[in-house]
């Protein structure tokens, strides 16, 4: 259920990366905010800056990135952090990763360290920040490897992560994301070379985290599909930038931006454009160090006109909730 409150609230998130003696904007003046109990889906198409946007928020950059401007508002218990702000190495920074922000990782065959058993891997969290003994959080881990649908956990526990399949290294992945219960889970593409039955069990396991412990999702993701299968709230991103923010239901029944309509169109979503012929986006991303002075859809959009390659179109609101920055949203060009 949304609270008035969010979990998180980003406001004007700007990320850049050295290249050469050039700086790429990945991320460029990003704004959303994260309820308990619900699920944020950051969708697009690769590239755009949805996985940088998520290691921005932790401040999980290379040597090259840097957070350029924004913030990221932390609340709990009626008190406010900006995590943009702590300093990387600080131990309130670390807590908030390891205890308050649970983050799933894309590769899972990557993220484990190889030379320690799984159930280790999980406990190390729980170790950490709570006074129990070793006897107690291996229960408590055991625990929850069971609730992830892990067989014979027990067992599992003192398997290495060479062991596993994919699917039940991303369950441990999630084990460690979740194991502090936080209040906010972040997960970057967590069904990313599974195959489709095991993806299914993942996002069950993320919709019954959310149900369950009224915890905050946001879902990084360029599958529609599992947009409409998990989504409360949707944010469009294109070229580093938000193009629409919604509820899955505005999004879905009434996508503003060309760029959502387009992503709606070309991929097949289950009870959406059921019997529609998909279309290919035509034309191909810009080149994100040669970005256009406009909006950065604009060579691509059928709606473009002058105005779209002047500037970057401000806010436009649909309806309460439902947001698009496009000059054409709602003067006759895109529908909404």
């Amino acid at each position: 259920m949304k609270t008035d409150n969010p979990v998180l609230s980003v406001k004007g998130l700007k990320t850049s990366f050295a290249v050469g003696k050039q700086r790429l904007q990945a991320v460029n003046d990003v704004s959303f905010d994260v309820h308990a109990g619900r699920t944020l889906c950051i969708v697009g198409e690769s590239g755009c800056g949805k996985s940088v946007t998520a290691h921005s928020l932790l401040q999980l950059l290379p040597p090259n990135g840097r957070i350029d401007g924004g913030e990221a508002i932390y609340f709990k218990d009626n008190a406010a952090v900006d995590i943009l702000k702590l300093p990387p190495k600080s131990a309130k920074l670390r807590a908030l990763r390891e205890k308050e922000i649970g983050m799933v990782f894309q590769d899972p065959m990557s993220s484990l360290n190889p030379v320690y058993r799984v159930g280790d891997q999980v406990m190390e969290k729980i170790l950490r920040h709570k006074l129990i003994s070793r006897k107690e959080a291996r229960a408590k881990v055991v625990d929850l490897l069971s609730q992830l649908n892990i067989p014979e956990p027990a067992a599992r526990f003192d398997d290495y992560p060479h062991q596993l399949s994919g699917g039940m290294k991303q369950r441990i992945m999630i084990a460690i994301a979740i194991i502090n219960d936080p209040l906010l889970l972040i997960a970057d593409e967590p069904t990313t070379a599974l195959d489709v039955t095991i993806q299914a069990q993942i996002l069950q396991i993320l919709r019954n985290i959310q149900r369950d412990r009224n915890t905050g999702v946001i879902l990084i993701t360029h599958n529609m599909g599992i947009v409409a299968e998990i989504a409360d709230d949707i944010a469009v991103m294109y070229m580093g930038r938000i193009v629409e923010r919604g509820s899955v239901r505005q999004v879905f029944t009434r996508p503003a931006h060309p760029y959502t309509q387009a992503l709606m169109n070309s991929v097949p979503v289950l009870g959406i454009n059921r019997g529609e012929r998909l279309k290919s986006i035509r034309g191909v991303t810009p080149d994100p160090l040669a970005l256009p002075a406009g909006c950065a859809f604009a060579p691509r959009c059928d709606y473009a006109t002058a105005q779209c390659a002047q500037g970057h179109p401000g806010k436009t609101e649909l309806e309460a909730g439902h947001c698009a920055y496009c000059f054409a949203c709602g003067k006759g060009g895109a529908r909404v």
